[in-house]
């Protein structure tokens, strides 16, 4: 009886949160290494058809880097990456489009559909949302770098996007887009950037940024340490002094500058730990950050 009531007890402390976020947009990165994990990818998307079937409205916005390497290594191509961008050239472009806006794309919104929910691809095949142009960067002397057919998201086509939301359909998005003025153009983009494109366009009330760690950490020996809530204010000062380091950097910088173009909250979680989404979106404590 007693496990009974907790049950009643966790069901309680959700209701306020399903309410609270019914009718509201979240975008979801999926990506790193919960992609090559089938129980991990299962129960992640288990939770993603919940938050829909309680009247959130999710979108999913994905990468594929292991299979694409995984690919380009079959087909005997060596993949390069220069500042964490694949660098993508020709036969690169190809492979990317057909793993990356096929095969996995197809395969997150089938699992959806296995598991009782409604998806919709939309890719260069069905319906291309994402829109933007080569990615300029320099390196470290100033010099220009040539990254292939690497781009960024300059608009993105939320009327697509918000009708299948509103009749009950999860989104799912690969992280390419067709050229602003040439459609003919095709870029590779990467995922944590094409997510804040879309969470930025959709107005959307969180971008949740599945990662391999439970969050920010005050001590990244310890993860009893990490920090549940951080302000813009907290997370700079926590930069600064050298608390945030190494890969956590741009996860939190991208989720401040995603803060500041007016989503309401921008979250880090372990997409390996089962059930993460619902632990973070609706209990109060949550599992990340």
């Amino acid at each position: 009886m007693q496990q009974a009531i907790e049950k009643a007890d966790v069901l309680i402390e959700a209701l306020g949160w399903i309410r609270a976020l019914r009718d509201k947009t979240t975008v979801i990165k999926l990506g790193g290494s919960v992609m090559e994990d089938e129980t991990a990818l299962a129960h992640l998307l288990l939770d993603v058809v919940f938050m829909e079937t309680v009247g959130m409205r999710p979108v999913i916005v994905h990468g594929g880097g292991a299979a694409i390497s995984r690919a380009m290594e079959a087909a005997g191509l060596e993949p390069h990456f220069v500042q964490g961008r694949r660098v993508t050239d020709d036969a690169a472009l190809q492979i990317v489009e057909r793993v990356l806006a096929g095969e996995v794309n197809d395969h997150i919104a089938n699992r959806i559909e296995e598991l009782g929910g409604r998806a919709m691809t939309l890719n260069f095949k069905s319906t291309n949302v994402l829109f933007g142009r080569k990615l300029e960067l320099t390196d470290v002397s100033g010099e220009q770098v040539d990254l292939g057919y690497v781009g960024e998201v300059t608009r993105v086509d939320r009327m697509v996007i918000e009708n299948l939301s509103y009749a009950g359909t999860v989104p799912v998005i690969p992280s390419m887009c067709l050229g602003e003025e040439d459609e003919t153009e095709k870029f590779n983009v990467n995922a944590d950037t094409a997510a804040r494109a879309v969470a930025e366009a959709l107005g959307a009330e969180k971008l949740v940024l599945l990662s391999d760690v439970s969050g920010v950490c005050r001590d990244t020996a310890d993860p009893l340490s990490r920090i549940s809530s951080l302000t813009p204010e907290e997370a700079e000062a926590l930069i600064g002094s050298g608390a945030i380091d190494g890969g956590m950097i741009p996860k939190v910088q991208a989720c401040l500058e995603t803060l500041e173009r007016g989503v309401a909250k921008a979250h880090i979680i372990d997409g390996r730990l089962r059930h993460s989404l619902l632990l973070e979106i609706y209990t109060n404590e949550g599992v990340g950050t």
